[in-house]
């Protein structure tokens, strides 16, 4: 049966759904409305036009309104803006934006996909100021573009410590501005912990970024050419963006009493239906499960949009299709940097009490005598005894993302922490080593599920060793010359075995080293002696980078 389809909203969600619907059925009548210009447009590459990295605006543009509407015989309204749904009569309200004239349209199916606006906070001064900027979609490149283009900005002021914010700041720089990074909170890349967001600290702070760490924005001045922080501090600003952080366009679906989550996002099912079982919803505006946890989640991500408008257009068609929740898989590039994650943190997962376990370990991206590799930073979280695979991170210059991904995929097809290890993964020098680093990974998490391993933290030792622990160094004296914990002990690895007797006597012993292997071969020589023993994760580099 002909079924009529209105989706509210293009880009990656209500593009795809559209795409989709049509082919599965050439006989649907399917209307896309959108209120602004653009119905398909690359958002993700914004910040990277405003830097000139992308040259061509057009290359922004991933489907035109005739090229699409032709291509797939849809009916594509833009400029018109849905203002209400009436649930009862099955029909929306619309309003046509450049004339006002309203007009009501029937729908057999309603798709929501309106996306979520940049969050503005009010701030004294800024309705005064005309140099403060939000970046969501091409009216907003336009305008931050023309306003660089024209009037050559030398102080910038990023608001936001977060993906587009970090972009931002980067193409700002790069097109020669002095740059101020503002994050209210205690590290930038909330995704991320803090001992790996410190990485991306010292990037930017390599690259001429000054960063204001748990501080904020109090008030706007001179027109906006002044940024008075919380601390006190000012700050010259030829151009300021606020990106801290984004809000469901849920205004639609109060209206129509939806059912919404608790931080604004519409109630979905896993067939993506509100309570409305005739109204979908998909994209940043709704709210998603986390794939591992169960928990509610407000994650706005291209795939997960993308993927929805996909599965709703398959439910819309009769076909079997469940949305299994979010898992939060994501990278992005800070100046040379690579900064990937997926699944849980350690903050989320002390938030929910989930018990878990966590490793770190800082390997080659490829062979170490293969020239042009670097070393990477990852972290992965797990259970402790059940050896499921919870979330990781990975900071580095090479070989970053495609580690998160092999982990992603593993967490998606319920392996477990010893699994990584079977994993088979392509190996030549200037790729990998014979043991992939996520093979490195499995091995430590499989041997801490097994018993066979016993890890402390880097937000531990200091206590411990305040309170009396023992901390064996086993790194060369040379090497501590650089840095290390107070209260250690210097006993190389080489030297560990002949000076076993000058340990105290029934004393738990903690060792470090610089990374954590020659650490963990100090375990086993101190546990295969009887002496238990308890490595310090990612050993002094991941004590230093949390400091």
């Amino acid at each position: 049966m002909k079924k009529k389809i209105v989706i509210v909203g293009g880009v990656a969600g209500g593009a795809t759904a559209a795409a989709r619907l049509r082919r599965l059925s050439e006989e649907d009548e399917i209307i896309i409305i959108e209120k602004g210009e653009y119905i398909s447009f690359a958002n993700c590459g914004l910040p990277y036009y405003i830097g000139g990295v992308i040259s061509s605006r057009e290359a922004l543009l991933i489907q035109s309104v005739e090229g699409m509407a032709k291509k797939f015989n849809l009916d594509i309204r833009n400029f018109n803006e849905v203002r209400e749904i009436d649930r009862d009569q099955k029909k929306i309200i619309v309003r046509k934006v450049k004339t006002g004239e309203t007009y009501e349209e029937s729908y057999d199916k309603l798709i929501l996909s309106p996306g979520a606006r940049p969050i503005v906070p009010s701030l004294e001064g800024l309705t005064d100021a005309g140099n403060v900027f939000t970046l969501r979609n091409i009216p907003d490149t336009d305008r931050i573009k023309s306003w660089v283009d024209d009037k050559k900005p030398e102080y910038a002021v990023i608001v936001g410590g977060g993906f587009i914010g970090l972009e931002m700041a980067e193409n700002l720089q790069q097109r020669g501005m002095n740059v101020s990074v503002i994050e209210l909170g205690s590290q930038v890349m909330a995704p991320i912990d803090y001992e790996m967001a410190s990485i991306v600290n010292r990037e930017l702070e390599i690259n001429g970024v000054e960063l204001y760490l748990n501080d904020g924005v109090k008030a706007i001045k001179d027109q906006g050419r002044t940024i008075i922080l919380q601390s006190g501090k000012e700050l010259k600003s030829d151009i300021t963006i606020l990106s801290i952080g984004v809000r469901p366009e849920n205004e639609l679906a109060i209206n129509a009493g939806l059912t919404l989550g608790e931080r604004g996002g519409i109630a979905v099912n896993n067939h993506l239906q509100t309570e409305d079982q005739d109204i979908y919803a998909i994209g940043d505006v709704i709210e998603v499960k986390d794939y591992i946890q169960g928990t509610p989640a407000m994650i706005p991500l291209a795939w997960p949009a993308n993927r929805q408008g996909r599965l709703a257009a398959d439910h819309i068609n009769g076909r079997k299709a469940e949305y299994k929740g979010t898992l939060g898989t994501s990278v992005a590039k800070v100046f040379e940097l690579t900064v990937a994650s997926t699944g849980n943190n350690e903050k989320s997962l002390k938030r929910l009490g989930v018990e878990y376990e966590a490793l770190h370990i800082h390997p080659y991206s490829n062979a170490s005598y293969y020239p042009g590799g670097s070393q990477l930073s990852i972290k992965m979280l797990f259970h402790p005894k059940t050896g499921e695979i919870f979330g990781a991170q990975a900071v580095g210059y090479k070989g970053v993302e495609k580690r998160i991904d092999v982990i992603a995929t593993a967490i998606k097809g319920k392996l477990k922490v010893w699994d990584l290890a079977d994993l088979e993964l392509a190996y030549a020098p200037p790729y990998s080593s014979a043991k992939d680093p996520v093979n490195i990974a499995g091995y430590i998490a499989g041997n801490v599920v097994s018993g066979d391993l016993s890890l402390v933290h880097h937000h531990e030792i200091d206590e411990i060793v305040n309170n009396g622990g023992v901390l064996i160094d086993v790194r060369e004296p040379e090497e501590r010359e650089v840095g290390f914990i107070s209260g250690s002990i210097n006993i190389p690895l080489g030297e560990l075995r002949e000076r076993l007797k000058e340990l105290p006597d029934e004393k738990h012993i903690y060792v470090n080293c610089q990374v954590g292997l020659r650490g963990y071969l100090a375990v086993k020589i101190l546990t295969n002696n009887g002496i238990k023993a308890s490595n310090l994760s990612g050993g002094y580099k991941t004590y230093a980078l949390s400091k």
